[in-house]
């Protein structure tokens, strides 16, 4: 592992040990040796979003996941599949065609959407991923109904081969009061209508709960209401977007305990900014979301 991301296997272990008291056996304990996986309770699937990290090397951040028990990272396009695989972890969202600002709201979009969404759709199912992340756009003066028909009639033409392909694509709900001004798809209500017009098994909603909770609050309501609707979920500190820990306004366990409790099988991804070490910080995340 390199030298210069200052981060260890050993590093992620020692953070997991000191944080929850776990004992890690297996032989080799040096930095290189194989290790075994802390024991988790086995009901959230796992998962970290890859750009929160940009200053570690993708293998050295897939080594330090697996360790932690952490099933998969995320976010990542087709060359990047294979690191993870390497490590024995997959892409539980892989990156879809288009930005968070030019999205399926906008009929000019559509075509070059379509023609790009199928090219990795036929990628994401060759590669054994589960889902794909799409975005609404940015409004625009555009009428939140308008936006539903176009999204609608966009998305409708590449559901077919999702549901052959059996890949869930998802659109992500993000806030547009602080970090994505005049995003469309940004209240739960929006999304879920959305999910409903589409009517397809294979469309689902990326419940971002850092996003929700500026948007709208009353996060564990809402996921208990809409979870029909919601394929995936990320975490993220309130306010700030940091380690979701003591420092910000969410009970991280308890909005999991709420997502365990309503039967959800998909993953949980860790989406926040660390302002400690970053990997010591995402081990103490994975221990206080795995209820």
């Amino acid at each position: 592992m390199s030298n210069t991301t200052g981060i260890s296997r050993r590093t992620a272990l020692a953070a997991l040990t000191g944080a929850a008291g776990l004992a890690v056996s297996g032989p080799g304990q040096g930095q290189d040796s194989p290790q075994a996986i802390p024991s988790l309770k086995g009901r959230v699937h796992h998962s970290v979003c890859r750009w929160c990290y940009r200053d570690i090397e993708l293998e050295d951040l897939c080594k330090n996941a697996a360790a932690m028990g952490i099933a998969s990272v995320e976010l990542l396009n087709p060359e990047e599949w294979p690191i993870a695989r390497k490590h024995g972890l997959t892409c539980a969202m892989a990156n879809g065609p288009g930005g968070i600002s030019d999205g399926w709201n906008t009929l000019e979009n559509h075509d070059g959407l379509v023609e790009r969404g199928e090219k990795r759709l036929a990628e994401v199912a060759g590669a054994g991923l589960p889902n794909m992340i799409v975005f609404s756009g940015n409004r625009r003066g555009m009428p939140d109904e308008q936006g539903l028909e176009n999204c609608v009639k966009g998305l409708l033409r590449i559901l077919p081969l999702a549901e052959r392909l059996k890949v869930t694509v998802c659109m992500e709900l993000l806030n547009s009061k602080v970090d994505h001004k005049d995003y469309m798809c940004d209240h739960t209500p929006w999304g879920v209508e959305l999910v409903k017009r589409v009517g397809s098994e294979r469309f689902k909603l990326l419940y971002d709960i850092y996003h929700m909770q500026i948007m709208e609050g009353d996060v564990v309501r809402t996921i208990r209401e809409s979870k029909d609707y919601i394929g995936h979920y990320h975490t993220g500190g309130v306010p700030g977007r940091n380690e979701i820990d003591e420092t910000q306004e969410l009970n991280y366990a308890f909005v999991l305990q709420a997502i365990v409790d309503t039967g959800f099988q998909g993953f949980v991804a860790q989406e926040f900014i660390p302002k400690l070490d970053p990997m010591t910080s995402l081990a103490r995340a994975v221990q206080l979301c795995d209820v």
